[in-house]
């Protein structure tokens, strides 16, 4: 289907300073009416929301910010438990949506992403996903630069590239995006992840008993849900059982995503090479997204952050809500 049918002290100021920069730069060529020249091209980055092993290492995955304050002066009003539970009291009030297994989880985000880890120009592309709910297709998605509301690229299939070889593809499909049978109950919660780890898709070699064993694997899996759909009721469990995890923090200061919506981020532990903020509404406390940061030589930069702004379920890709 080719057509659409609907922190180190001073990272933060260096942050500050590139995203402002590039928050001006996206000003600047609004208000002189231009647009992107050339399509943008799909970042191998973002293969998959679905089986990223974040734990293990860090992914653009499809989310992203456009702006961020970092640094503030005040100290954190609350815990990252707190934050959690607060989350959890604001998955209860969504409502729920049901998908059959041959449906789609559709979503929207406006993704700021470098086209290189640790250099290069910040970029924002609006990007819209369609994950299979059952895990029986592949996902497909289509993007465009947010300068140019038309540039809309055609629905491109997305495989999980090989961890052997990051120019081969597996063909194996993707995680269910719908996760309607998650116990409501943190405990029961944990057991079942402990049964059902997402699937990392290590390469040949690798230590699988250690590391679909370890302690943090079941906040993995619980971590890789949020880029598809838990009901409100398994959502308010899956955060009251990131609320257990030791080594959360919450970063100093506000956040403003891409919707210019004032949150507060919780840092998760355990992510080697970089680091994975989860992002809140500041008042509501609804859960907005992701930013993912990378360090390389002791230095750690921003890669992408997420601003989520739709989630719904649709009958097939190319379809809008």
């Amino acid at each position: 289907m080719n057509t659409t049918e609907r922190s180190p002290q001073g990272f933060e100021e260096q942050l500050l300073r590139d995203l402002s920069a590039h928050v001006a730069q996206r000003a600047e060529l609004a208000s002189a009416g231009r647009t992107a020249g050339r399509r943008t091209r799909f970042l191998r980055g973002w293969r998959l929301a679905g089986a990223l092993g974040m734990a293990v290492t860090l992914t653009a995955g499809v989310l992203a910010v456009q702006s961020m304050r970092f640094g503030g002066q005040s100290p954190p009003r609350a815990s990252a438990s707190e934050i959690f539970h607060l989350a959890a009291d604001a998955a209860r009030q969504q409502p729920e949506l049901t998908a059959r297994p041959d449906q789609y989880v559709f979503t929207e985000s406006l993704a700021t992403i470098r086209d290189l880890p640790g250099s290069g120009p910040y970029r924002t592309i609006r990007n819209q996903l369609w994950q299979s709910a059952g895990g029986v297709a592949y996902t497909q998605a289509r993007y465009r630069p947010e300068t140019d509301p038309n540039g809309w690229s055609q629905l491109k299939v997305l495989r999980i590239d090989d961890p052997l070889d990051p120019e081969k593809e597996l063909e194996v499909f993707p995680s269910p995006a719908y996760h309607g049978d998650l116990p409501t109950d943190p405990d029961e919660l944990l057991r079942y992840l402990r049964e059902h780890p997402v699937d990392l898709h290590l390469p040949e070699g690798a230590d699988e008993k250690a590391v679909y064993g370890g302690e943090s694997m079941p906040y993995t899996t619980a971590r890789s849900m949020l880029d598809g759909y838990v009901p409100p009721r398994a959502l308010a469990a899956l955060f009251e059982l990131l609320a257990r995890q030791p080594g959360a923090v919450v970063i100093s200061g506000d956040v403003v995503d891409a919707a210019g919506r004032h949150g507060v981020a919780v840092r998760m532990p355990g992510v080697i090479g970089g680091n994975l903020d989860l992002i809140f509404d500041r008042d509501s406390h609804v859960y907005l997204g992701t930013r993912n940061s990378l360090v390389r030589d002791g230095k750690e930069s921003l890669y992408s952050a997420v601003a989520r702004l739709r989630i719904a379920i649709v009958d097939r890709p190319g379809q809008l809500p």
